[in-house]
């Protein structure tokens, strides 16, 4: 497989405690533990020229990995546009963490994404909500993450087609932490653990979700979208 992971890079560059966890930044360190498994895994951040996503290089990805935070607002809009073409026709698309305000999440989900959040260090608790899932596979009953930052609902997205992890916070909070959806050719999970300050993406659990989670993505079918005019069937 080809896996592009993309990182819009910034607080990697102004903060030391970020710095300390993923020095070469959180991309890179995603993309460590994909070629642990064989794959092919570029990079690009969003200071990359064209944000590192031409549509020639789109067009021979298989999955594309998104982590975004601070600056959503400078991703331009015509970027977005062209990975939610690719991902109609048939690219598969990660959205970890604060990727859910995105433009390409909100444009493949349609709606605000919003949810509820608070950041003071809370456990977390990922449940595994659907075992039978291949995004399941390896994981347990749960596991948990000593620190991260709270997500809870109401979230804002359609209903999920299929809903793998389930998460709850010391707090008390709730929140649907593995969502997938079906795009016209193109599958797309949902991921919420990975909050920048917080070795989330160090941990085993974490990484075997992810790893799961481009297998499942990859493409079945590629095709443009169209809309032709056809003749009639004659019996």
């Amino acid at each position: 497989m080809k896996i592009l992971v993309w990182n819009e890079f910034a607080h990697e560059k102004t903060d030391e405690r970020v710095r300390a966890i993923y020095p070469d930044g959180i991309h890179a360190t995603i993309a460590a533990f994909l070629r642990e498994e064989g794959h092919e895994v570029l990079t690009a951040t969003l200071d990359d020229e064209g944000c590192g996503l031409s549509e020639a290089l789109l067009d021979t990805v298989d999955v594309l990995i998104w982590w975004g935070h601070i600056r959503h607002g400078d991703v331009p809009d015509a970027v977005a546009e062209l990975v939610q073409k690719k991902v109609l026709e048939g690219m598969g698309f990660i959205a970890l963490h604060s990727a859910h305000h995105s433009k390409p999440f909100k444009r493949l989900m349609g709606t605000s994404c919003n949810l509820s959040w608070r950041e003071d260090g809370d456990y977390e608790l990922v449940w595994t909500a659907n075992p039978s899932h291949p995004i399941a596979a390896g994981i347990d009953r749960y596991f948990k993450l000593a620190h991260e930052e709270v997500y809870g609902e109401p979230f804002d997205i359609p209903e999920a087609d299929e809903t793998v992890f389930l998460s709850s916070y010391e707090g008390g909070e709730v929140f649907r932490a593995g969502c997938c959806f079906y795009r016209g050719c193109g599958r797309i999970f949902y991921f919420q653990p990975g909050h920048e300050t917080y070795p989330t993406y160090l941990q085993p659990e974490v990484q075997r979700v992810i790893k799961n989670a481009v297998l499942w993505a990859k493409p079945t079918y590629r095709a443009p979208l169209a809309c032709p005019h056809v003749k009639k069937i004659s019996p």
